[in-house]
């Protein structure tokens, strides 16, 4: 009999090793690295957000077969492009190159700066044009309008 359970117990502990071996060579992802760099393609919010939608929860599913099947990041962010197109991808350009990451960040930053140039320079025209001295000159009053001022005064005891 023991001739029989030392074969038995290898090819027991080999069962048991080959799954962790498996799991040794799937890439390591989870749902929630995917779930805030995608889309709800129906809801347009991204899809760590879109909590109650139906489409979100498929496509939630769909991911975590993905993962489920040992894929990595990329290749997952490559079939829901498929599935569902470039919208479902919380960054434009994310997965051909990062020129299109770059300019997500650069065309804001830009317009940042022209607003701001663009206040610097109707300020300083309106500062050359007399814009900063509190409007034009006023009149000095005359005696009639002092003396109905006066008379307002008295009667509100101001």
């Amino acid at each position: 009999m023991s001739r029989l359970a030392a074969p038995l117990v290898a090819m027991l502990a080999a069962l048991a090793i080959a799954p962790a071996a498996l799991a040794a060579d799937c890439p390591r992802t989870t749902l929630g690295d995917i779930e805030d760099e995608v889309m709800c393609p129906v809801c347009g919010t991204p899809l760590e957000l879109a909590t109650e939608a139906p489409q979100a929860n498929r496509e939630r599913a769909y991911i975590q077969r993905l993962i489920d099947d040992c894929r990595s990041k990329d290749e997952v962010k490559q079939a829901l492009v498929a599935q569902f197109g470039d919208r479902v991808l919380a960054l434009p350009g994310d997965e051909d190159s990062d020129f299109g990451d770059v300019l997500v960040y650069l065309i804001p930053g830009l317009g940042v700066v022209l607003a701001a140039g663009g206040i610097v320079v109707a300020t300083r025209r309106w500062r050359r044009r007399g814009g900063g001295g509190g409007g034009p000159a006023a009149a000095a009053p005359t005696s009639a309008a002092s003396g109905r001022l006066d008379a307002d005064l008295e009667r509100y005891d101001l």
